[in-house]
């Protein structure tokens, strides 16, 4: 069974929501899924078939406190990540203007320096328009799922 490693940056609970709500669909299309709300480098280096990252924006676009030891050990350590497949939900708040899902993009910039590869686009959700970001997240994981044909049959 292919495995799903999610991968959670969190500060006040809503992307370990997104994340728990997202599971199921995973699990349905054949993935053994992991939730790590503190992730490390190890779940990115050890053998895993794919990985979603669910990651809320803080302050001035930085990352929520327990991802910063993470994307630090990233910056540091800079591990080739040529066979990390991926995908990304980053959840932010427009009114907060050019740093609007900024640890979402700023994650994805890092982990593409690291030769890591994104399936398909990123979804940004905004706060403003959005109140549950589950409402946004769970279409565009089955969108994900079936677009990028990770079905196991």
């Amino acid at each position: 069974m292919p495995t799903l490693t999610i991968l959670v940056g969190t500060m006040y609970g809503g992307a370990l929501d997104v994340a728990e709500q997202v599971k199921p669909l995973f699990e349905q299309a054949g993935y053994s899924v992991a939730i790590s709300e503190q992730p490390t480098i190890d779940d990115l280096t050890n053998s895993q078939d794919l990985t979603l990252f669910c990651v809320s924006t803080t302050g001035s676009g930085d990352y929520p406190g327990n991802f910063v030891a993470f994307v630090r050990g990233l910056q540091e350590k800079s591990p080739s990540l040529t066979s990390l497949r991926y995908g990304l939900i980053a959840l932010g708040d427009s009114s907060y203007g050019d740093t609007f899902c900024g640890a979402g993009r700023a994650l994805d910039a890092l982990l593409a320096d690291h030769g890591a590869t994104r399936l398909g686009e990123r979804l940004e959700v905004d706060a403003m328009e959005t109140f549950m970001a589950d409402d946004a997240a769970i279409p565009w994981v089955e969108e994900w799922i079936e677009s990028q044909q990770l079905k196991v049959a």
